[in-house]
């Protein structure tokens, strides 16, 4: 089936499900084109996030794609792609794209869990760095692709990727654009784990799962602030801002019950975040 045929059915082009756990699970759903990045997928997926980052029963984030891709870059073919626009002197990239940087995920109060099920590619790698941990099935693809196409590094790559994997490897990957696996991908820290692709999701919403029972919301939101924020401070500042923070969460409930439930050996039961 097409895009086309999928948008005239009324498929959505990112699915939603958030499960009694506390886990929301969002996936890019145009198996047909690898997930290809596009306008419809753009606006769905940050309707998505935006209502598991609001909603106080979500506590962890799982992205996925349907099918054999998690996303294969940017679409290159179909209405509103990218092939359309070019040589147009005043590309509108924002149409293209969507109206966020993928960095946003970054800036979410819980954490982002990616499943990468399969090609994982360009602006598709990208959101997949940005998200805070990595699992992948074992074989799927990876690649920049951006010197391939006469592009450049886009939408923060050249920042999250040498943290990420290292300046030798971000060089090797950035300007040769080569496709490499999930296993390679792994070597050079890209992914924390390795999975068979048939026990993929039922390991991550396993990983997911044990963090949403046994993990404080507070702590969550304000350990991921502290470390993208602190990864442009200097350690002295870094040092003084932890303190602070640590004084900040000394008064919120969720310590007493982080230590209650420890000494009476029970999963703990901490408050949500407030919407």
């Amino acid at each position: 089936m097409s895009t086309a045929d999928d948008v005239a059915t009324g498929a959505a082009a990112v699915l939603y499900e958030a499960t009694p756990s506390g886990v929301a699970v969002v996936t890019l759903n145009r198996p047909k084109r690898l997930n290809a990045w596009g306008p419809d997928i753009s606006s769905r997926f940050y309707a998505c996030m935006d209502r598991a980052e609001a909603d106080p029963a979500v506590r962890v984030i799982v992205l996925t794609g349907n099918g054999k891709g998690f996303c294969a870059g940017a679409d290159l073919g179909g209405a509103g792609s990218i092939d359309e626009k070019l040589g147009e002197r005043d590309v509108d990239v924002t149409q293209l794209v969507g109206e966020r940087y993928p960095h946003f995920l970054t800036a979410l109060r819980k954490p982002v869990i990616a499943a990468v099920n399969g090609a994982c590619v360009g602006i598709g790698l990208t959101h997949a760095l940005m998200c805070d941990i990595r699992f992948a099935a074992a074989g799927a693809k990876f690649a920049t692709a951006f010197t391939r196409r006469g592009l450049i590094g886009e939408y923060g790559i050249t920042w999250i990727l040498p943290r990420v994997a290292g300046w030798g490897a971000t060089m090797d990957l950035l300007l040769s654009g080569r496709t490499f696996y999930a296993e390679e991908a792994h070597e050079l820290g890209l992914v924390n784990e390795v999975v068979a692709p048939g026990q993929l999701m039922a390991r991550v919403m396993e990983y997911a799962e044990d963090i949403a029972r046994n993990c404080s919301p507070a702590s969550l939101a304000v350990i991921k602030q502290q470390a993208y924020g602190d990864a442009l401070r200097d350690v002295a500042d870094v040092s003084a801002r932890a303190e602070t923070l640590m004084h900040e969460s000394l008064l919120r409930p969720d310590v007493i019950e982080g230590i209650t439930s420890f000494l009476e050996k029970r999963p703990p039961n901490f408050p949500p975040l407030p919407s």
